[in-house]
């Protein structure tokens, strides 16, 4: 044998040691990933965190020495967390999701989205999701809070001021709505329009512009189902793409929301509020809180929150359900909550507030 023969030898069987120790380490991975798996099954915590990844990539790759590996140890890695992501899915089957709506809304395909290996459990109204995790029969609840172009979801805020459950996370879905009807149906042969209110508003200047007339329905999906259901030319729905082939019903425009960057935000919601003690500098909160009716007293309360360099995103009021012409307001805040500084301005605040809670923290632009 000559001696580059022998040194191949020598650098294969090295390699195979090196794989051996890989192979151990590679299980060893893996159980802790188990174990993550079913702390965010306990938790309500999706599988995916791209904020996380990106800070682990980079971390790893700083520890590199020799340079010249680097894009291929980026590539490694990537591979690893990806093959770490699959076992966790698979670990989390059975978690039970609980959205408003059918299959098709847009609730749906952000759980879907979140979520891919989760039991998908409908629900009539946004009230009986969110009582579905307060409940215990299902895990967590994905529901909207907040479209781009018509605000607010003053529904689900209410659960959240009333309910007992926290926010774990925050995703934004890009929405685009479409014009559907059975097969047959144009432009010009609708006569009436079925959607949700908030899809209606997003969707008023196509609506007024062809002199619709407009049903609203529980949900944007329920509303395809009825076309669907009633075979009728005259009568279309302002639904995603999706339910066109989930109804059997034909696309007869896209894009018809009046905002080329419709978005709606939707809140994972679970009864853990783990999420506040894994924020960072980069977090958001949500606060939710009442006030005494009395001069400055809002301004006093908004002030505590600059003092300690918190900067809000938003803030909003809602009308109080047992007292006529008070409110609650509605606030989302940039900045780290789980720290001395935090935990001071907290203290402040609840001596001036008649009641505040903290819903949770999420890393703002998820988009899903």
């Amino acid at each position: 044998m000559s001696d580059r023969e022998n040194k191949i030898d020598l650098l294969r069987d090295r390699i195979e040691k090196i794989d051996g120790e890989m192979a151990a380490l590679f299980e060893q991975r893996m159980e802790c990933a188990a174990e993550i798996a079913a702390y965010k099954r306990e938790k309500g915590l999706p599988i995916l965190d791209k904020g996380r990844e990106k800070v682990l990539i980079e971390r790893n790759t700083e520890k590199l020495v020799n340079r010249e590996y680097e894009p291929y140890y980026r590539e490694f890695l990537t591979g690893m967390l990806d093959i770490s992501k699959k076992y966790q899915h698979r670990l989390s089957e059975g978690l039970r999701v609980a959205y408003s709506g059918i299959e098709g809304s847009f609730a749906s395909i952000c759980v879907s989205r979140i979520f891919p290996e989760a039991m998908r459990v409908p629900h009539k109204c946004f009230a009986d999701a969110y009582h579905a995790v307060s409940a215990g029969e299902c895990d967590l609840a994905v529901l909207p809070i907040e479209n781009s172009f018509a605000g607010e979801v003053g529904q689900v805020a209410d659960l959240m001021f009333d309910g007992d459950l926290f926010i774990n996370g925050v995703y934004e879905l890009p929405v685009s709505q479409c014009l559907l009807g059975v097969p047959g149906a144009t432009v010009d042969s609708i006569k009436t329009v079925i959607s949700h209110p908030q899809a209606l508003d997003q969707c008023a200047g196509f609506i007024r512009k062809h002199g619709y007339e407009v049903i609203s329905a529980e949900n944007t999906a329920r509303a395809a189902k009825q076309v669907a259901d009633r075979g009728d030319i005259t009568v279309g729905s302002i639904a995603s793409s999706e339910n066109a082939e989930l109804y059997g019903l034909s696309i007869i425009d896209h894009d018809i929301n009046e905002s080329a960057q419709n978005t709606t935000r939707f809140a994972v919601f679970s009864k853990s509020a783990d999420s506040m003690k894994n924020d960072d500098e980069y977090s958001t909160f949500i606060l939710m809180f009442t006030i005494r009716n009395e001069a400055g007293t809002l301004a006093e309360t908004l002030s505590i929150l600059g003092r300690y360099g918190y900067s809000m995103r938003v803030i909003r009021s809602r009308p109080l359900k047992d007292r006529n012409w008070q409110y609650y307001f509605y606030t989302e805040v940039e900045g780290r909550l789980s720290s001395e500084n935090g935990e001071k301005m907290l203290a402040d605040l609840k001596k001036n507030c008649e009641f505040f809670k903290i819903l949770g923290t999420y890393k703002p632009g998820m988009r899903v």
